[in-house]
């Protein structure tokens, strides 16, 4: 009987986990609860503040505390939502212009995991920005990135190394696409170089900006074959 409970319990962790894989597993209560208790202690805020305006000024107090507190939450709102959409990998031309290295780094992977690409970030590994991507069709990227303060050191193809790559997650049969993001233009001879191989694709500021505002990498590729 205590093998039976045993192996159903390890069937359901097993389940939980492929479902929190697939983002399709809500939070448990420990994982919510610190929200709700900083809802809580917010709504104790305002009642305070509110108590203490009515008490201070009478009427107008009380009114000009919830006028206040109408604009914080419009606010609020309107940041909450800005934020949320760039969790989904969805950012503004301005957005990504004020970005650093590390921000366009994780820009990028939230518009990888938003085109279904699973994202592994190799940086930590190898010292060298990039981003290791799969997708549930097996295909995989080798993602590089050419660094706005280091462009004439990066010059060239030849910093995004498949090997890297190999030698880390992908096994030896793998051969990932390269994909090498710039938020500036790559010269004409890389452009040149690029569209002579099949497993190098370049995303320019031009494409990171379409990229950003939805459109999904594999549409960019072909409108850029």
């Amino acid at each position: 009987m205590g093998g039976s409970a045993a192996s159903r319990r390890a069937r359901r962790e097993q389940r939980v986990a492929e479902l929190r894989a697939q983002g399709r597993y809500g939070p448990e209560f420990r994982d919510v609860l610190p929200s709700f208790a900083g809802l809580a202690l917010a709504l104790v805020a305002v009642v305070l503040l509110l108590g203490g305006l009515h008490r201070a000024f009478g009427t107008p107090g009380l009114l000009l505390g919830l006028l206040l507190l109408t604009l914080a939450a419009a606010v609020g709102l309107r940041l909450g939502r800005r934020a949320a959409r760039r969790r989904k990998g969805r950012y503004t031309a301005r957005e990504l212009a004020r970005l650093d290295d590390r921000g366009l780094v994780e820009a990028t992977a939230r518009m990888l995991e938003r085109d279904g690409w699973s994202v592994a970030d190799l940086t930590l590994r190898r010292g060298r920005t990039r981003l290791y991507a799969r997708d549930r069709h097996g295909r995989t990227l080798d993602v590089s990135f050419r660094s706005d303060t280091a462009a004439e050191e990066d010059a060239g193809l030849a910093a995004t190394r498949v090997e890297t790559v190999r030698r880390t997650i992908a096994p030896e049969s793998e051969h990932p696409r390269q994909v090498v993001v710039h938020r500036g233009t790559f010269s004409r001879a890389e452009v040149l170089q690029a569209s002579r191989r099949d497993d190098v694709h370049l995303v320019d500021g031009r494409m990171l900006r379409r990229w950003a505002a939805g459109t999904p990498l594999d549409e960019l590729r072909r409108r850029d074959g």
